[in-house]
């Protein structure tokens, strides 16, 4: 969760501060409605990189925080696909590999967190205090 936070806080500070530097970054007119629109995908990046930073401490995979691991995973799963096909296809975009990559693993780990529990097999010991004397079976 702190991973695709951080990601997702870079992306939207970018989009948002920096609209014409992309566009121009992509070879794209730095005027219009682009600019609006990148930075309209800032602040969608933010408010879901806040979402995952919320959510970072909490119990997630399986049935727990569902809705957040379904959500990531849709965005960097379909965000991977978009990328891997658009850099592919089309040799203008080459520099965006190296997000398509970033996606992917994201992709890959958001799937592993959906489809897998997070909770400890049973009878795993643990010391209450940090010592070998007492121990609880969680």
């Amino acid at each position: 969760m702190l991973t695709a936070a951080v990601v997702l806080a870079v992306l939207g500070l970018a989009a948002t501060f920096l609209p014409q530097e992309i566009l121009r970054f992509l070879g794209q007119p730095d005027r219009g409605v682009l600019p609006l629109l990148i930075q309209l995908l800032g602040a969608l990046y933010l408010g879901f990189a806040m979402l995952d930073w919320m959510t970072k401490d909490s119990l997630i995979g399986g049935i727990y925080n569902r809705p957040v691991a379904v959500a990531n995973l849709l965005h960097f799963a379909s965000g991977a696909l978009a990328l891997v096909k658009g850099t592919t296809a089309n040799a203008d975009a080459a520099a965006l590999w190296p997000l398509a990559v970033v996606y992917s693993l994201l992709g890959v780990a958001f799937a592993v967190v959906l489809f897998t529990s997070p909770v400890k097999p049973q009878g795993t010991p643990r010391a209450m205090d940090g010592t070998a004397k007492e121990l609880v079976v969680e």
